[in-house]
Order: structure tokens, then sequence, then C-alpha cells
């Protein structure tokens, strides 16, 4: 286990969670941030690259498991990613279809707040956003982000208009000591 909240758990993926990944990352619409729906090779590749980024970052995409009933709901966690700017310490998440517009994105991204912070010890936190994915943008703005700045990312052939948002350690405790929580 890496942390949790009342509702949730977060820990590191294996290959049990396979079928739980391809609900998410072959779904053409989850997926539309992406330019579609992974094949099984970028499923495969994608959790590959997971289990490479907890052995040398000590963190990664994590599961979102649902402490009622051991439910896999998605994934979220904290990568270094690429900017203009340098590389820097993103909260991403992606959830099954099935669990949208439930919360479940927002108390993640709130853990990942509270471990990027307290127990990384990182001074600012990120996430990236697709600028056509607003159901995200709020995600990150509930969790105290504003948007500084923006970029274009080339995936899969396509230019992608990305928006960076950003929160630091001063607006994430004040935050904490006024009760924003999810």
């Amino acid at each position: 286990m890496i942390t949790e909240t009342p509702l949730l758990l977060l820990r590191e993926m294996n290959e049990k969670d396979l079928p739980d990944l391809r609900e998410i990352l072959q779904d053409p619409v989850a997926m539309t941030a992406y330019e579609g729906a992974f094949d099984e090779a970028m499923v495969l590749d994608w959790l590959d690259r997971q289990l490479q980024r907890y052995a040398r970052d000590g963190m990664g995409l994590w599961a979102v498991i649902r402490k009622e009933d051991g439910a896999f709901l998605g994934q979220c966690g904290l990568t270094w990613q690429q900017t203009p700017d340098g590389q820097v310490p993103e909260i991403g998440y992606l959830f099954k279809r099935r669990f949208w517009h439930q919360g479940w994105a927002t108390r993640a991204f709130f853990a990942c707040l509270d471990y990027g912070f307290a127990q990384k010890g990182f001074s600012k936190l990120y996430s990236i956003i697709r600028d056509t994915n607003l159901a995200s943008q709020r995600v990150a703005q509930r969790g105290g982000m504003v948007p500084v700045g923006g970029f274009v990312k080339q995936y899969r052939g396509v230019e992608m208009p990305h928006l960076l948002y950003c929160i630091d350690r001063q607006t994430w405790l004040r935050n904490r000591a006024g009760g924003a929580d999810a």
C-alpha cells in the first residue's frame, strides 16, 4: 500500500491488474485524451512503464481500490513529466468510465496531493491536462490547482494542446488547514 483515505487504498499495480487496466486503456471514450483506445501491446507497455517507475522513482500511477468491496476504480499517482520548463512531479489519473462523476478521482487526487507534499516533500505539484478535458481540469481545480501555462504535446502523430496546472506547498497547507478535502 502507498497511501489510503477513509474510502480508498492506493497501491502499486501488478500483472493481476491487467483486466482492469484493459477496461480503462482499451475504452475509446475513456482514452479520448490519448486519441483513442490502446491495443494489447500498448496496455502491456503501460503497465511495464509503471513498474519501471516504481523501481526507479518510488512512485508512478497506482491502482485506486475502493475499500468497501476491493473494486479497482482506476489509477492515480505521481510521475515525472517533461514540460517546456523541465521535469515536474505530476498527478495523473485515469478511471474506469463506470466510476466517472462519483467523486473517486477527486478523492484519489487529494490522496496524491497529501502524499506528494507530506511524504515526498515536493514544493510544487502539477497536472498536465489536455485542453479539451474539462472533467479532469475540474478535478485539478477542486484540488486547489490553477493553470500556470500550456504547451503542445505530440502523441500518436497528433499535436495536442495541454494546460499545465500547479499548486504549491503553501497553498496546499492553507487548504488543508481550512478543511478543503474531498
